[in-house]
């Protein structure tokens, strides 16, 4: 790939716990663009959601510029992340693969009191409520599997290169060859 080839304005969609943020990380350091996460501008301290017309208007503002990475899933500001992306990374993984990594993530997160977003932690009262991301991620996974095909191919995301991974290793490679 040369670098004329190169994707400059990424986003990387998928269940929660598939491994997102994760990606996007490593590619935002290899292609030295600026990454952000969706759920930093979405979530506010105490798990209190910003509203609709603020989180809009963060993502516009976070996107300025021509080179960048962002992750999430977020309808309400889809038109915006992916009208100006030009490459979509879709985490397409395995059921028992997605859930491994989002009990072991939770697990590791009550445990270590790892802070997420905005001064907020996921506690085991939060794990085991119906505000869950374990839950979510039950209820969301065949939904993503449904929705995201039919979303990518919609006239006004024609313009995007999809990149529809499978597999951590499908990963991987993709990574090394960027």
């Amino acid at each position: 790939m040369n670098n004329s080839s190169l994707p400059q304005r990424i986003c990387v969609i998928g269940t929660s716990g598939a491994g997102k943020t994760t990606l996007a990380r490593q590619i935002a350091q290899k292609l030295n663009i600026f990454h952000f996460e969706l759920d930093s501008l979405f979530w506010e301290p105490n798990w209190v959601t910003a509203p609709a017309d603020i989180f809009r208007r963060r993502v516009e503002e976070a996107l300025v510029g021509n080179n960048w990475i962002v992750d999430g899933n977020y309808s309400k500001t889809r038109d915006i992340v992916w009208g100006k992306a030009d490459t979509l990374v879709w985490l397409d993984y395995s059921f028992p693969l997605v859930m491994s990594r989002v009990l072991w993530r939770t697990f590791h997160r009550v445990t270590t009191q790892q802070q997420i977003c905005n001064g907020n932690y996921e506690t085991w009262g939060k794990v085991f409520s119906k505000e869950s991301i374990i839950l979510w991620s039950l209820q969301t996974y065949r939904r993503r599997k449904k929705e995201y095909p039919i979303l990518i191919k919609q006239p006004e995301y024609s313009h995007l290169n999809i990149v529809r991974l499978t597999s951590p290793q499908a990963a991987e490679d993709w990574l090394s060859n960027l």
